[in-house]
């Protein structure tokens, strides 16, 4: 009777040990991926893109001399004023 429980012992832990190392193992094979950084770049890069940050736009108006902002394409002209086109065509200068 004492051989049974001693060996039954030995092949829960055995199942015990197993488990853990190959959970533990699962759990350092797992990376996270950066998927908002090239986004950012991409946003950078284009000024066609719409974006809300007022930075970035900043930097593109300096860098391309247009850039869209909050749906709405702004321009810098050859005086480096700010404007943009209004829906009849006119330049509106901020």
């Amino acid at each position: 009777m004492t051989n049974i429980l001693l060996i039954l012992f030995f092949l829960l832990l055995f199942l015990l040990l197993f488990y853990s190392k190959r959970n533990r193992g699962l759990a350092q094979k797992t990376t996270i991926s950066p998927t908002y950084v090239p986004f950012l770049k991409e946003q950078e890069f284009n000024p066609d893109i719409s974006t809300d940050n007022w930075d970035l736009h900043k930097l593109r108006l300096d860098k391309f001399k247009r850039s869209q902002y909050k749906g709405l394409t702004f321009f810098v002209s050859s005086e480096n004023k700010i404007y943009y086109l209004s829906e009849e065509g006119d330049k509106v200068y901020c």
